[in-house]
């Protein structure tokens, strides 16, 4: 009978495939017993619905605004600036949405991620009915907190009436959006 054929290094080369097979397993178990533990560690002020109704937000005419004073009614948060094309187009849709359906409680706040002289001089041009904040970069931290991890713009955060987050949205609203965040009542 014929001895079987042995390539040269075949053995060394399966201890290596062993050796990275068994620190990638490691490595995905000690990454999921950490995200395990931060899930159970994370208090209930880390809840992005928390964290957002904590805030006090710069209103465009200098005054202050507690985002727990708009909780209890269907909320349209939108993030925006002067500077994107897509929140520029849907601003006159936000508006339209803001004038139909505040009689039924719902409320939109705008949150624009920009100076206040770039807005103050947009708004000239496209008035909104609906409040506006100025956040310039820390906005875009508590965007990225309501899950905007990306960081693009426009993105949109809706509200229920018990502050929980309904829905989110990244990119341009359509109307069909708002059809369906218009049927939450307040």
């Amino acid at each position: 009978m014929a001895e079987p054929v042995v390539v040269a290094g075949t053995p060394a080369r399966d201890r290596r495939r062993l050796l990275w097979s068994a620190v990638a397993a490691g490595t995905v178990g000690v990454l999921a017993g950490f995200g395990v533990y931060g899930w159970r560690a994370r208090s209930s002020d880390d809840v992005p619905e928390t964290i957002f109704w904590q805030q006090r937000l710069e209103m465009l005419d200098g005054s202050s605004l507690l985002a727990a004073s708009l909780r209890g009614r269907p909320l349209l948060l939108n993030f925006w600036a002067t500077w994107c094309p897509p929140c520029v187009e849907e601003m006159p849709l936000l508006d339209a949405f803001f004038s139909q359906n505040r009689q039924k409680g719902h409320q939109v706040l705008g949150i624009a991620l920009d100076k206040p002289e770039a807005v103050r001089a947009f708004l000239t041009r496209i008035p909104v009915q609906f409040p506006i904040a100025i956040a310039g970069f820390p906005g875009a931290e508590l965007a990225k907190t309501l899950g905007n991890l990306g960081g693009g713009l426009p993105f949109s955060v809706f509200f229920a009436p018990d502050g929980k987050i309904a829905r989110r949205k990244m990119g341009k609203i359509v109307e069909e959006d708002l059809q369906i965040w218009g049927k939450i009542s307040a």
